[in-house]
């Protein structure tokens, strides 16, 4: 599962969850988006961070997706 966290209104979010779609898609994986906005841990722990690519829980990158290191994580799994 990857998991995008981000914040309304950013940016770098709208460019991560553009590659996110497309990798997600061409993998078959399923991916979901939170909002750290809306829960004050991820809040605390992400705010200048984001957006904030996981795998399966795991961080795999902030600010920018590499879209090479995430395949990569997706396939090393």
């Amino acid at each position: 599962m990857i998991t995008l966290l981000s914040r309304p209104g950013c940016h770098l979010c709208d460019d991560a969850r553009a590659v996110i779609e497309r990798v997600a898609a061409d993998c078959a994986e399923s991916w979901e988006e939170k909002d750290i906005t809306q829960d004050e841990a991820l809040l605390r722990e992400y705010h200048d961070h984001i957006p904030v690519t996981l795998v399966d829980g795991r961080q795999i990158d902030f600010w920018r997706v590499d879209e090479d290191r995430l395949r990569r994580a997706l396939a090393s799994r």
